[in-house]
């Protein structure tokens, strides 16, 4: 029997139609998640999944921006709809999307097609004229990572404030040419994505807001480890054509700054003892990688790229 079992279907019993949901006749078992628990739930004939927020995250989640954008996406098309939500818990329960496989690296290279429905499914809600609330403001959000980890007994990899300030003329260079802020999820792992080979369904928005919409498409190229030719399929199935180079430089640097920033996120998991993953290595690592693509001799190009629009 899955641990919460009965968590879950309290949890539950707050959706219309499940007010009688017993242990008797209902399936769960457990899903993924990093920093949450998350279940899937089959009763009566129907499928949802149930989450569980993790411990620590209210204090740097406002799961009331959460549940907003989350339906937004609903409205958007990309998103499962949401059956419940509770802005002060962060407990939530959404309708499963059934013949759907959770997507990974591995997956984003074998299924064909893959990166370009995710490209599609971003363009759609970039484009759906929504209204996120939250401002992804990449280097806000550094300063407030590094505050609440200065609360915390855990250290920064060795040059992180050098790379920090080595990315401020980067930032510089998209405030050029700022686009125009759109919906966008701004933590795009791949299991987030949901694939039926038809189309992608995104899930788990948490970290999302308007935001530059490079962002999410850098930010997938990043963790789903995509080659060159991977990374074409998904800009061109976001655009719809081959990226200018300005458009192309922006996703470069994007894929060089969430590195940056979740860096901090990974050390947040540390000092919060999540057991998820070794977030020592997922930290040294994101930050390794930062450097060296910011060290590539193509970085700079890409750069004025960008600076030039």
């Amino acid at each position: 029997m899955p641990e919460n079992r009965e968590k879950v279907l309290t949890i539950l019993r707050n959706v219309a139609g499940f007010e009688g949901v017993g242990t008797p006749g209902a399936t769960v078992a457990r899903l993924g998640g990093l920093t949450n628990l998350v279940y899937r739930v089959e009763t009566a004939g129907r499928h949802v999944v149930v989450r569980i927020p993790g411990e620590g995250t209210e204090s740097y989640i406002d799961r009331a921006v959460e549940a907003h954008n989350a339906k937004a996406a609903e409205r958007a098309g990309v998103a499962p709809r949401i059956l419940w939500a509770d802005a002060a818990s962060g407990a939530m329960v959404a309708e499963a999307i059934l013949n759907a496989e959770t997507m990974t690296p591995a997956l984003f290279r074998t299924r064909a097609g893959a990166p370009r429905r995710a490209g599609a499914a971003l363009a759609t809600l970039h484009g759906s004229g929504e209204r996120f609330e939250f401002r992804f403001e990449l280097f806000s959000m550094i300063e407030d990572y590094l505050k609440l980890l200065s609360t915390k007994d855990v250290a920064l990899p060795e040059g992180y404030h050098d790379v920090v300030a080595a990315a401020g003329p980067v930032g510089n260079a998209l405030d050029v040419h700022p686009r125009p802020l759109a919906p966008c999820h701004c933590d795009p792992l791949c299991e987030n994505f949901l694939d039926t080979r038809e189309r992608m369904w995104i899930v788990d928005w948490e970290y999302s807001g308007m935001n530059d919409p490079m962002w999410d498409l850098g930010d997938l190229s990043v963790e789903a480890g995509m080659d060159a030719e991977q990374e074409e399929e998904l800009l061109r199935g976001y655009f719809g054509r081959a990226p200018t180079p300005a458009e192309r430089g922006r996703v470069v640097i994007y894929k060089a700054m969430c590195d940056l920033l979740w860096t901090l996120w990974g050390l947040i998991q540390l000092a919060d003892g999540n057991p998820a993953d070794d977030f020592r290595a997922y930290a040294d690592g994101r930050f390794a990688r930062c450097r060296a693509l910011m060290n590539d001799p193509d970085f700079a190009g890409h750069v004025a790229a960008v600076r030039a629009g």
